[in-house]
């Protein structure tokens, strides 16, 4: 059974070896679920009204605008799994979306996805926190 309080998942060097997908698909339950978060402790209305706000940030063209505006405080290995979240060929592509946002939301993703296989959850925060700060709001 997986026990998710146990910190790191994954050595770094098994989680830098994880297919970039396989990362992103786990990366964004990890956004969703922090976004979610947020705004619930905010208390910011009832589901429907949270469901709505969350919609706005968990998105391909808001997880975008989130990548470039984080992608230079990455450290080396994020990057890395970034570029190889970036350029990985995805068998879909979200129909309101650009194929550019769509991109760089699973680069985002990849990354979140292998910070929270490796334990670093003290990184991912930091770069969620952006996601919901009011002086860099993100642009849906």
């Amino acid at each position: 059974m997986l026990e998710l309080s146990a910190g790191a998942l994954l050595k770094p060097d098994a989680a830098r070896q994880t297919n970039p997908l396989v990362l992103a698909f786990i990366g964004d339950t990890v956004f969703d679920l922090y976004v979610r978060t947020s705004l619930a402790l905010q208390g910011k209305g009832n589901a429907g009204a949270l469901h709505r706000q969350s919609i706005e940030l968990v998105n391909a063209r808001a997880q975008a605008h989130l990548a470039r505006s984080v992608f230079e405080n990455l450290a080396g290995d994020e990057k890395d799994i970034f570029m190889r979240g970036r350029n990985a060929k995805s068998a879909t592509v979200p129909k309101n979306m650009s194929v550019a946002d769509y991109r760089q939301a699973t680069a985002l993703e990849a990354v979140l996805g292998y910070l929270y296989l490796t334990g670093r959850t003290g990184k991912i925060e930091e770069i969620l926190k952006e996601a919901l700060d009011a002086d860099h709001p993100i642009e849906g």
